[in-house]
Parts: C-alpha cells; structure tokens; sequence
C-alpha cells in the first residue's frame, strides 16, 4: 500500500481526521482550565506559605498546604488521575473532560504555587515596609504591591508550565477522555496503521510547543527590554 493511500484510509476514509481535531479541541480545553484552576489556587498557597515564612501566621494552613505540595509533586500525575476518577468520583457521572480538567489542575497548582512562592519571595521586604508605612494592610500590600511584581517575574515561568501541561494531558486517555492522543489512538486501532496517527499527534503537539515556547521567548525580550527603561 502506497503512503498516500495509507494517508487516505488513515485521515480521509469516514473523517477519521476529526478524532484529531476533536481530541485537540478537548486538550486545550483541558490544558487551559487546568492551568487557570492550578494558577488560582497556586497563587492562594504560595501566599499562604510566604505569610507562615515572613509573619509566622497561618501555621495551620502552611502545614496543610506543605503536606499538598509534598503528596501532589511527589506522585505521578497519572496515578493522581486515576485516583481522582476511579476513587473520588466513582460513583458519579460526571464529565470526564471536569475531571480532567480538575485532576490535571490540582496537579499544576503544586507547582504553580512554588514558582509563584518564589517569586514572592525574590520581591525585596523594603516593598512590604513600604506598603504598611504607607497604611495598607499586609493583604492589600500583597495584593496590590508585591503581587505585581512578582507576576512580572515569573510570568516566562509560568508560561512554561503551560507548556509543560499540555504535554501532561497526554495521559488523559487512560480514563477514556477523548484528547489528542486518544484520538490518534483510535485511527490506529480502526485502521491497524500506527506509524501515521501516532506521527501526526506527535507533529501535532510539537509545532504547539514550538509556537508556545517562541511566544514564552518573545514575553522574556520584551520583559528584558522593558526593565532597561
């Protein structure tokens, strides 16, 4: 059989190429919830733990957010998916793409929360001393003095969490969710070709990743470019 009618019966043939396009859809999908859960509620421990690092306040949920931080980053993000989908929400029917979603966002909020953490803590303590000499609260300096900044600096890292995340998603499939993967998978299993779909999701996510990482270096130019101003 000859490559282009290999092509045809893997991509043509009954629209097989919409697995693809549905899969991708699904990943960004998941992808970018993932990443907003796992920012949100990153961004919430990481100033949990600076407060415990610099106040000695929230003792508590320093000690709940560290012992989250130590089970999520120390387990594979694909155990954690099956747990979550096979053990929490066993008995429920809810949507596998939420789960997903959830499963992958709590995971990226372990990380997020360290990359956010420090860049929190790289801010200079004369921007807090300031902030309350001026009259703000340490939540309103955080919030609006410190935070700024600290986003500023980690932005070309959290962008590349981004990136590293929707590679993760690739493992969605085991839970039956219908991601990039899963859909090359299912070409392969209908047309017993693996070569060809499997080649595509592969090119699939490398020209994303490419596009994403060229994005991630021209933020950090223009982030350089604006700090000699």
């Amino acid at each position: 059989m000859s490559f282009s009618e290999k092509f045809y019966q893997n991509f043509i043939e009954d629209n097989r190429y919409m697995y693809l396009v549905n899969g991708l859809k699904n990943t960004l999908i998941i992808t970018v919830f993932a990443l907003l859960l796992g920012v949100l509620l990153g961004f919430i421990i990481a100033v949990v733990r600076t407060t415990y690092d610099k106040t000695g306040k929230l003792k508590i949920l320093s000690l709940i957010c560290k012992v989250y931080l130590t089970v999520i980053r120390g387990t594979p993000v694909m155990v954690q998916l099956l747990i979550i989908y096979y053990v929490i929400f066993a008995s429920s029917r809810i949507d596998k793409l939420v789960v997903t979603s959830l499963a992958f966002g709590l995971n990226s909020a372990a990380y997020v929360a360290e990359i956010i953490r420090s860049g929190i803590m790289s801010i200079d303590n004369g921007q807090m001393e300031a902030g309350r000499s001026l009259g703000l609260s340490y939540a309103m300096t955080m919030l609006y003095i410190i935070s700024p900044q600290a986003f500023k600096n980690i932005l070309p890292a959290l962008a590349n969490e981004f990136i590293v995340l929707l590679k993760e998603t690739s493992v969605s499939g085991y839970i039956g969710t219908m991601d990039l993967t899963r859909g090359g998978d299912i070409i392969r299993s209908v047309t017993y070709e693996a070569f060809l779909p499997l080649f595509a999701v592969a090119l699939i996510y490398l020209v994303i990743v490419m596009l994403l990482s060229a994005a991630v270096s021209r933020l950090e130019r223009r982030l350089r470019s604006n700090e000699r101003r």
